[in-house]
């Protein structure tokens, strides 16, 4: 079954004035269109992989057979990347964690100021493109890593709770080069909610 483009689950223009109607429709019209369908065009190659769930493609990318394997990793990593992205926003939220989340945080950086400034040093610090994380074990320790690409956590058995596309094309529209005041004003749309339950569902 072919991989489709999921609906962005608010209004291109609902993130405004900290993500802008442009960036989006390009970034999900064009951008995760075009990793959806490099995906879909890699899996014709492997048909033993068009019953792999985009989770399974992620998760045991070492097992998908190496003619395609790049071309899944890049795809599937940045389908599954920005269908991760998608939901982890939402109009109108930011503030501080509450919950299980905040105080795995607080337990891991000190406090939420602390853990923001080791969460731009990801972003910020992240050569080229790729993603900034916040990520936990199955025991429920939280940490920040970065990877480059279209590469995720799953990949690395890990959890991701938080991730942000630092990619120029997720930001240069509007930010042009400054990345860092791009991860500013993520924390003004971040859907904390959803990060809480992801911590508690891992």
């Amino acid at each position: 079954m072919a991989h489709t483009l999921p609906a962005l689950p608010y209004a291109p223009d609902a993130l405004e004035p900290h993500i802008d109607a442009q960036t989006m429709q390009i970034h999900h019209g064009k951008h995760h269109q075009a990793y959806v369908n490099n995906l879909n065009a890699a899996i014709e190659k492997a048909p033993e992989l068009a019953t792999w769930t985009l989770d399974q493609l992620c998760r045991d990318i070492a097992k998908v057979p190496e003619g395609v394997r790049a071309a899944v990793r890049n795809n599937g990593g940045g389908h599954w990347n920005h269908s991760f992205f998608w939901n982890l926003m939402v109009p109108k939220s930011g503030g501080a964690p509450s919950g299980n989340v905040a105080t795995a945080i607080d337990k891991a950086f000190g406090d939420y100021a602390k853990f923001r400034e080791a969460f731009k040093a990801a972003a910020t610090g992240r050569f080229g493109s790729g993603w900034a994380w916040l990520v936990t074990d199955k025991a429920g320790v939280v940490s920040i890593e970065s990877t480059p690409n279209q590469d995720n956590p799953l990949m690395e058995g890990r959890h991701a709770l938080l991730g942000l596309d630092v990619w120029e094309h997720a930001y240069y529209l509007k930010y042009q080069n400054r990345r860092p005041d791009y991860v500013d004003a993520f924390w003004n749309v971040v859907h904390w909610g959803e990060v809480a339950k992801r911590y508690d569902a891992r």
